[in-house]
């Protein structure tokens, strides 16, 4: 299964996101807020990075609370790891799991057209190997 077929349901304009300038404090409570751990980092419409909890984590535990003053273009993970439309799931799962990393912008040309994240992607392959076996099934029993 390809990236597409997971996001093309989903409208670009429920992606939350987060600008350079915008405090750590102000998206840390976005994160919060939505429930969610990542956000896109968009500056004049392009992806120039990845805000995560664990960006805010990693400042906290070397340069102590003073992070949190700061702004996301700082913290952030730049840059950006992304996938086109046309990567295979099991293509982006060996992605963030050789670079240990959880969400992903997915990009058509240099535009992002949708953001993954490794649960996306675990509960597609998981569907997908319910399906094969539900058809091996139906198989062996004819």
């Amino acid at each position: 299964m390809k990236i597409a077929q997971l996001i093309e349901t989903r409208d670009i304009a429920d992606v939350v996101v987060a600008h350079p300038d915008m405090s750590v404090i102000d998206a840390v409570a976005l994160l919060a807020e939505k429930r969610i751990g990542a956000l896109p980092v968009i500056r004049d419409g392009a992806v120039v990075g990845i805000f995560s909890e664990r960006d805010v984590i990693y400042r906290l535990a070397h340069e102590g609370k003073g992070c949190i003053d700061t702004d996301v273009g700082t913290i952030m993970s730049s840059p950006p790891i992304t996938v086109e439309r046309q990567t295979s799931v099991d293509d982006a799962l060996a992605l963030m799991t050789r670079r240990r990393i959880r969400h992903l912008p997915v990009m058509d040309g240099t535009a992002m057209c949708g953001f993954i994240s490794i649960g996306d992607l675990v509960k597609s392959r998981y569907a997908e190997v319910q399906h094969e076996a539900q058809a091996l099934r139906q198989y062996i029993q004819t």
